[in-house]
């Protein structure tokens, strides 16, 4: 099957689950003979799996977007002036600046791109349609995310292919949006649907939340959890001394950064669990510094700060080596989320974990026995589960231990690629139906 597979970037200073998602499938898709194409949007991709796109262009180059949103000149460029801007060098200054972005920018470029063709970005999608007609002509189209669809119609149009969506968290991001485009969105979005031939939920959790949020056309959806690739995770020979608490993913307030940080404080100022140290790791964007920083003050202020490490970008070995050196994994997510890479990629490193029961987590904790889940909100009970792991050790080896078994049992990338080949599979059968005859 050839499979185009289209990813927003999320360039160096963004931790993007999506992105590891979408990479680790692309390179399990080809092991298993699909020819795969993995085609960037707005920004280089920044993942675990750097080779997976290799030099494929990248494609709605984000300063040209940032352009022809704001000025009309820029909708008429020529391309070898449109071609300056997409320069990778470039886009990766860019990337840097993207804190930078207010509300209702962000607002009024998701609801264009939203519009497709009828956007203001619309050349850029010819020039991609184009191009995929012209380079890798394909069997199906996957997009990353529901907020692509806009791309859907002109796709199918032109090249006479299926689409297959899959969904992580875009109503988190839509919900986000200042009003009038947060409602425009959501209408949009909800019109785009039916243009997906199958749609992908990576949890039963957030299949129930498209369900009732997006309104898909019946029998669309297909639950697909996200896998990993299990070769490179492995438990430490022994367990950390002194005990460490782990945070693996974007250090912002979206993903409960100063939830943890409050319930370490506690756990310290309690004294139950000698010396227990605190590690962060994941991506930091400009616009996340302040908030950093604050956290770094507040350590500091509570004698702690030499008892903190914060891990910037980890490549795939020092994240591999990160998860070995932790005792327990705790990243508070304080809305819930889809679905947690993060929970897969502990777990297969014999480390438990600690989260919310909120989203996902109750699920895949069910699924895997690898963990702890607390009342959210509270940053003492947060503290009360996490020391209720670490001053058992002898039951934290044996979560971690029980996780690693069921994410080798279930959660493997191998599965992740055959079920996904198997919903594209579908996708075509579908599309077939009322393009048998044309």
């Amino acid at each position: 099957m050839r499979i185009v597979q289209i990813t927003p970037g999320s360039g160096p200073d963004f931790y993007c689950e999506n992105c590891l998602r979408d990479s680790a499938l692309v390179v399990a898709l080809r092991a298993r003979g699909h020819d795969v194409l993995l085609v960037p949007l707005y920004l280089p991709l920044g993942t675990d799996v750097p080779a997976a796109a290799g030099r494929t262009p990248v494609f709605f180059g984000g300063i040209n977007v940032y352009l022809q949103q704001k000025l009309a000149l820029f909708r008429r460029t020529p391309r070898w002036l449109d071609r300056l801007f997409d320069a990778r060098p470039l886009l990766g200054w860019a990337a840097h600046r993207a804190g930078m972005t207010r509300p209702e920018d962000l607002g009024e470029t998701t609801l264009s791109m939203l519009r497709g063709e009828h956007g203001r970005q619309a050349k850029e999608l010819e020039r991609l349609v184009d191009w995929l007609a012209s380079q890798h002509r394909p069997d199906i189209v996957s997009l990353s995310n529901a907020l692509l669809l806009g791309l859907a119609r002109e796709i199918k149009s032109r090249l006479a292919v299926p689409i297959a969506c899959m969904l992580q968290d875009e109503d988190a991001f839509l919900d986000s949006l200042p009003e009038p485009y947060r409602h425009e969105a959501w209408t949009t979005v909800r019109n785009h649907m039916s243009d997906a031939d199958v749609l992908l939920p990576v949890s039963r959790y957030y299949a129930d939340v498209v369900e009732r949020r997006f309104v898909p056309p019946a029998g669309r959806t297909r639950v697909v959890y996200p896998g990993i690739d299990l070769a490179a995770y492995a438990p430490a020979p022994a367990p950390p001394d002194p005990p460490a608490v782990g945070f693996l993913a974007q250090m912002s307030p979206a993903k409960g950064l100063d939830v943890l940080v409050d319930a370490y404080v506690r756990l310290r100022r309690r004294g139950r669990v000698a010396g227990v140290k605190l590690r962060v790791a994941g991506g930091r964007t400009t616009a996340e510094e302040p908030f950093v920083e604050a956290l770094r003050g507040r350590l500091a202020a509570e004698g702690l700060a030499d008892d903190v490490e914060f891990l910037l970008h980890p490549d795939p070995k020092a994240k591999a080596a990160f998860l070995r050196s932790l005792s327990v994994l705790c990243v508070p997510e304080p809305r819930g989320e889809a679905f947690a890479l993060c929970v897969l990629e502990a777990l297969a490193s014999g480390v438990p974990v600690v989260e919310p029961r909120l989203g996902v987590f109750p699920e895949l904790l069910e699924a895997t026995g690898g963990g702890v889940l607390y009342d959210p909100g509270h940053a003492e009970a947060l503290a009360d589960a996490l020391e209720g792991v670490l001053a058992e050790p002898v039951r934290a080896r044996d979560l971690g231990a029980r996780g690693r078994a069921a994410v080798v049992e279930r959660f493997g990338v191998e599965r992740m690629a055959d079920e996904v080949a198997s919903a594209f599979a579908e996708a075509q059968r579908r599309f077939a139906g009322p393009h048998a005859t044309a």
